[in-house]
């Protein structure tokens, strides 16, 4: 998954939060980020809704690039819905990113940490694909 991709999810997906105004320690965030990643490879249906998240930041980006403002705002809650089915430590990793400058050397590291997912959504995508002749899976929805 590409990093802008991912900062730009965390960051739209909380959007309706409010920050708390302390800088989160960098150290543990990156722990913490560790912890969510494993989590989602290890658990089938967070590696989906992950997935589907992806689908749904490209597609959002498209919508940011032709200025669809009322298709964002729609890409927006259905990005912020899916994080919901990440569990509580995405949320909580989230929120806490939104303190921190993800283009700094720290930010970087914690982004990077969801480099490691890539190998889990390339193989659900092969399979989706391969069952289904598309990435979308048989339903229309990732699986």
């Amino acid at each position: 998954m590409n990093r802008p991709l991912i900062i730009g999810i965390l960051l739209i997906s909380m959007a309706p939060r409010y920050a708390q105004g302390q800088q989160p320690d960098a150290a543990k965030l990156k722990a913490d980020a560790q912890k969510v990643v494993s989590i989602i490879k290890g658990d089938k249906a967070k590696t989906e809704a992950f997935c589907q998240m992806e689908v749904l930041g490209k597609a959002l980006d498209e919508a940011i690039q032709e200025k669809d403002s009322k298709k964002t705002g729609e890409l927006a809650q259905q990005i912020s819905a899916g994080e919901k089915q990440l569990g509580p430590e995405y949320v909580a990793l989230a929120d806490a990113l939104r303190n921190i400058d993800l283009n700094s050397k720290d930010g970087q590291e914690i982004v990077s940490t969801f480099d490691t997912l890539d190998e889990v959504l390339s193989a659900l995508t092969a399979y989706c694909t391969s069952k289904c002749g598309t990435a979308r899976g048989c339903s229309g929805t990732l699986h």
